[in-house]
């Protein structure tokens, strides 16, 4: 602290402690606030934050407050913050679904109503700038003890190879003895296959699982035993073809269960539309863009509550429609971390997920091929057992194909963390995670966001699941991709845990919001409050001075084509980035990259060359920032690389 900074200080101590005095007030709260008054004049003094960087919370109104669940930045620079029912079941029950519409450049915020419950849905930004949303919350769980009406998985039969058959929700089973179960989502049965003809004919009845719950609670409609049930109300000719083949009906737990639904949000209109429907249900989803402009759709928890056996489908904008890809199939937990490599169709997963599938499978990070199903593993992992809550991203450009793999903590309640960060180089001949630096402390939940100076900011998450027993961490770091090492950053003042997400803005700076610890206490006895504030990070390279501009740029970037940019300070210009506008939930950001521009002369500005090979740059928007020889970025312009808009759906 610089002399007149400490004398302010000495100054004000000697009026609190003489009045403090006076007025027989304790001395201890008394230094409490001149430690806290001291502490705001450091975290605010221009050369803390020249080094550090700075966090503001933002005021946002308290009708416009909400449980941030996902993020995306759209194509106009707003910011929509996707809460649905938000982990509160009486939202969901009320169908009370929100989401939140803010602009950084203004400050202004409102709320858009969600038109299905996008709770714990994957996301990911379309080549045409769209939103997609798929899946979500269809059924909250239920702990055991909790359960009242039994309930299980019911799989439902037609063997009628004429006629398909749709079953709504609410329809009826009745068992041997009489009790009935009623279905929560609606089913569609594709005819049986019939193959072969005469006496050879073969009829295979097509089969789809819906979960069921019993209409009368109590244990009477406990049933460990298999059975066939009958589908109440159908007519005797149509009802020996169609019929429920039950598994076990119990009291015990449930879990949280998918839907099929799918939604595009609109970022110009400010709508949302309906797409059609995915092949499966999916909770815990996770949404890849991929080169082609197509989305990988994966994992996730099915309509039954149950982790879904690798079933992958692909969604197609120009069609709006997903299809199953039946010869892929992977294992995956929820929400794993898959991002596309430079090499068309080949995925890398980096063993970091967001939870549900057993220990001992689907954990292994891996190199996937799209085209044959191949799945090779990466060696070299440090606490391969520590990957349920990671953060992983990109270091650096994505041209250089090295990524990190950040923090982590044991499958499930586990109090076990790591703060461990290893690298993968992905050109090199042998692939294999290396070891890189240590965060101060164990971290579940850590946000990682790509800056344009080539840094990444890690920041939040907590010692123990869910910040139980008072573990958020408030420390922030950012990673050099050139040394390979950490350096420290302003720390945030709100923690961040379960739920939460953080997204790079065109300004520069850096959005985090959500946070949903299980308790509020460290004695983890008063039950946990949602955490609606919103908390921006301004990075130390815009204390330094004056930022390059950017004049103008073309709204479309093509790939290996080269464009100028007018800019008044081209003298200084030494980079050039494209950052993709990201979307993020669960600490989970599968379509954020860096890409690097090569930069030349120009008349009235510099040139910038975008890389011909297209699984760098998946479709879509993208902030162009200029850096300058100081390190400090232009504010970002959005533009779009690849197709332009609703390119791919003319």
């Amino acid at each position: 602290m610089r002399p007149s900074n400490t004398r302010r200080v000495r100054q004000v101590v000697l009026v609190v402690v003489a009045a403090a005095v006076l007025l027989g007030v304790n001395v201890p709260p008394a230094w409490s606030y001149i430690s806290e008054w001291r502490h705001e004049e450091l975290i605010n003094s221009p050369d803390y934050v020249r080094q550090f960087g700075h966090w503001d919370t933002i005021d946002v109104p308290d009708p416009n407050r909400v449980n941030a669940i996902h993020a995306a930045l759209l194509s106009t620079g707003k910011v929509l913050l996707i809460a649905g029912s938000g982990n509160k079941e009486d939202m969901f029950a009320t169908r009370a679904l929100k989401s939140l519409l803010y602009d950084p450049s203004t400050g202004q915020s409102r709320m858009i109503p969600v038109p299905d419950d996008m709770f714990c849905g994957g996301q990911t930004t379309l080549p045409d700038g769209r939103l997609l949303v798929a899946g979500g919350t269809q059924r909250y769980e239920k702990l055991d003890g909790a359960v009242t009406n039994a309930a299980g998985t019911m799989t439902v039969k037609n063997e009628d190879p004429n006629n398909p058959m749709v079953l709504p929700a609410g329809t009826v089973f009745v068992s041997p003895t009489g009790v009935r179960y009623r279905a929560d989502a609606e089913t569609a049965l594709p005819p049986a296959a019939k193959t072969g003809q005469g006496r050879r004919t073969q009829v295979t009845a097509s089969e789809e699982p819906v979960f069921v719950e019993a209409v009368d609670p109590g244990p009477a409609a406990s049933n460990e035993n298999p059975a066939q049930y009958q589908v109440e109300g159908l007519p005797p000719a149509v009802a020996r073809n169609v019929y429920g083949q039950g598994q076990q009906m119990t009291l015990r737990k449930q879990d949280y269960q998918g839907t099929n639904q799918a939604y595009t949000f609109d970022p110009v209109q400010e709508t949302w539309s309906r797409v059609s429907d995915m092949a499966f249900h999916r909770w815990y989803a996770t949404l890849t863009p991929m080169s082609d402009g197509r989305v990988l759709t994966t994992a996730g928890l099915d309509g039954t509550g149950e982790v879904l056996n690798g079933q992958t489908e692909l969604f197609d904008p120009r069609t709006d429609a997903f299809v199953e890809r039946k010869d892929l199939t992977h294992y995956f937990p929820t929400y794993p971390a898959i991002f596309e490599t430079d090499r068309v169709g080949r995925m890398v997963y980096t063993g970091a997920n967001a939870g549900y599938g057993p220990a001992d499978r689907g954990r292994e990070p891996g190199f996937w091929d799209t085209d044959t199903g191949a799945f090779t593993a990466i060696p070299g992992l440090r606490d391969p057992d520590l990957l349920e809550t990671a953060g992983s991203s990109f270091v650096g450009p994505v041209n250089d194909q090295r990524m990190a793999v950040v923090g982590g903590g044991g499958v499930g309640e586990s109090p076990r963390a790591t703060g461990r960060i290893d690298y993968l180089d992905m050109r090199d001949p042998a692939p294999h995670f290396t070891p890189g630096p240590s965060l101060p402390e164990g971290v579940r939940y850590p946000n990682l966001v790509n800056l344009p100076d080539d840094t990444t900011l890690i920041s939040g998450g907590s010692r123990d699941y869910r910040g139980k027993g008072g573990t958020n961490n408030h420390i922030a770091r950012l990673l050099h991709p050139d040394t390979g090492e950490l350096s420290p950053a302003a720390d945030p003042a709100v923690g961040r845990d379960y739920h939460t997400e953080a997204i790079l803005l065109p300004d520069g700076r850096v959005l985090t919001a959500g946070s949903d610890p299980l308790f509020d206490d460290e004695q983890n006895l008063v039950p946990g409050t949602f955490e609606q504030r919103i908390e921006i990070y301004s990075p130390p390279y815009l204390y330094r001075g004056a930022r390059p501009t950017i004049a103008d740029a073309p709204p479309t970037l093509a790939r290996d084509q080269t464009a100028t940019i007018p800019t008044p300070d081209a003298g200084h210009v030494r980079t050039a980035r494209l950052i993709k506008a990201s979307t993020a939930t669960h600490v989970t950001t599968t379509d954020m990259r860096s890409v690097a521009l090569d930069v030349g002369p120009a008349a009235n500005g510099v040139s910038v060359h975008v890389p011909e090979n297209p699984a760098l740059t998946p479709p879509g928007p993208y902030m162009l920032f200029l850096v300058d020889d100081r390190g400090v970025p232009s504010v970002g312009r959005m533009v779009s690389v690849g197709p332009g808009p609703r390119a791919l759906t003319d």
